[in-house]
């Protein structure tokens, strides 16, 4: 029978467990690396980039240290750990050849990678909810105000669209709370300072068009090596909600987008989530419900989600339970509760008669780890103590001017380096407020009664009772002409409409109207 077809992760020797294989059939079924910091869970993240490369399967990962970029370089003789590297292949039966992979660099400042981008609309209230660390009352607003930009068409792209469509509904919330419910103005001054705090973070660069093709993270060279995509997180890391909200888009947008494929022979993509205790850390439950779902049925997509933590804790239980495929590096317990986070550890591990496994979680050296990955029919496999290979690649960062030279070659290369910024509703409600304005001005031209000459005006004849009707305030007055209510069938967008040529019909409206649009609608 022949050999199935797996990524080889490490092996035995020295009373260490056979041959340890991550099989491409069960690689969909997710996994998790966990391990203190300095005890090998970037090498071993970065061997299983690599054997899942070289498969023919396309990656995903965030480089939070920096260090993962070696992966598009081939390893070196003269590199500090070559002479243990051969060493430890020699141990474990490995005949190691140094080669690098295809990898595309990604950033979301446009730095050190392509530019990565996703519309406001395409992120949605729910995480970007969480991304502005909103209040319940709060995300209501926000829901509100992406309905209302469904249903008037105005489409969200980039930060400026959802600024401009909170002014709009603040100057129109009681028109709007009369159909959508209660949209308080307070809610809406704490959006706009936490959109600010974001902006003021860098975060605006996330929003705008061209957004992420998802295609462009599935792509094969041309001898079929899978491209590895990295995306430079080392300064997005300095906003780890903005990290956390962004990578679960990203799985949000693949699990809604991608077609079922049941069971393949080998996963469409991988993806795997460094610093996951991000994502949960003082996440709402409906937001860790979310990624629950998404964990537990993407796999059926072809996709296999890859959880990187120093402790399994920081994963829910939940999802936990759903990781067949496991490589835990070395727990120090220092403290009560880090012991019985270690024992909480062992007791989700198939038992080896061989040793204790909270023991040999506890006394793996570096680059050592106990492993359990999927076997025949899915059963998980018993935990071994295993020895993780080296990589082929180099192991480290890489030169800026080589990262610019991959740059230039990259097939995405001039798709995603020149943002767009299409009509959208920052553009159309900058139109309808102008569209008022004249409006208004023409309707205050017509409402004012002509002005005669003052060589047509006839003498008033001296009565003896002009001039006290001009100081007793005598006299007929014009009463002001009534307007006629507006009709009920007027559309949101109608009744803003008019309220705005009303508003700039009065000085007091014209001089609010240029407080409060005026700085926003300016030339950019």
């Amino acid at each position: 029978m022949a050999e199935e077809a797996g990524i080889f992760v490490g092996g035995g020797g020295d009373g260490h467990a056979a041959p340890q294989t991550l099989l491409l059939r069960y690689g969909n079924r997710h996994g998790l690396i966990a391990g203190a910091t300095g005890t090998g869970k970037t090498v071993t993240l970065q061997v299983l980039a690599e054997g899942f490369s070289a498969a023919g399967v396309p990656v995903f990962m965030a480089d939070v240290k920096g260090d993962l970029a070696g992966i598009s370089a081939a390893g070196s003789v003269t590199h500090k750990l070559h002479e243990p590297f051969m060493a430890r292949a020699k141990t474990i039966g490995l005949d190691l050849q140094y080669r690098a992979f295809p990898v595309t660099f990604w950033d979301m400042f446009g730095e050190q990678g392509h530019p990565v981008r996703a519309t406001v609309a395409e992120m949605g209230p729910l995480l970007l909810s969480r991304l502005l660390e909103l209040t319940e009352p709060q995300e209501g607003v926000l829901n509100v105000a992406f309905r209302l930009a469904d249903e008037e068409g105005l489409p969200l792209l980039d930060m400026k669209d959802l600024q401009a469509l909170l002014v709009f509904i603040g100057e129109h919330a009681d028109e709007i709370s009369t159909r959508y419910g209660l949209v308080a103005t307070s809610s809406i001054g704490a959006i706009q300072r936490r959109l600010l705090v974001l902006e003021n973070e860098g975060g605006a660069k996330l929003f705008g068009e061209p957004a992420l093709d998802l295609a462009d993270l599935m792509l094969v060279d041309a001898q079929g090596l899978g491209r590895v995509n990295i995306l430079a997180a080392d300064k997005l890391m300095q906003s780890p909600r903005l990290y956390a909200t962004f990578l679960l888009w990203l799985l949000s947008e693949l699990f809604e987008t991608l077609p079922e494929v049941g069971d393949p022979e080998k996963p469409k993509l991988v993806f795997f989530f460094d610093e996951a205790h991000l994502l949960f850390q003082d996440a709402p439950k409906a937001l860790v419900t979310k990624v629950e779902q998404v964990a537990r049925l993407i796999r059926s997509k072809g996709v296999g989600v890859y959880f990187i933590t120093q402790n399994p804790a920081d994963v829910p239980e939940t999802i936990l339970g759903q990781l067949g495929n496991r490589v835990q590096h070395a727990l120090r317990a220092f403290t009560a509760k880090d012991q019985k986070d270690l024992k909480m550890a062992a007791e989700t591990y198939r038992d080896n008669p061989a040793f204790k496994t909270e023991e040999a979680i506890r006394d793996v050296g570096t680059g050592e780890a106990v492993t359990s990955f999927l076997e025949a029919k899915g059963i998980p496999g018993i935990v071994q103590r295993t020895l993780i290979r080296p990589p082929s690649s180099q192991l480290g960062p890489v030169d800026p001017a080589y990262r610019a030279q991959l740059m230039m070659s990259s097939p995405v290369k001039g798709k995603y380096d020149t943002a767009v910024d299409r009509e959208s509703a920052y553009e159309k409600l900058k139109a309808r407020a102008g569209q008022a304005a004249a409006e208004a001005a023409r309707a205050q031209e017509q409402a004012a009664p002509p002005q005669a000459s003052p060589w047509d005006r006839q003498p008033e004849p001296d009565d003896g009772y002009r001039n006290a009707r001009r100081y007793d305030g005598g006299g007929d007055r014009e009463e002001a002409p009534r307007r006629a209510p507006s009709s009920r069938s007027d559309s949101i967008g109608t009744a803003m409409a008019k309220s705005f040529a009303r508003q700039l019909g009065t000085r007091a409206g014209q001089a609010v109207v240029r407080g409060i649009l005026g700085s926003l609608f300016k030339s950019r």
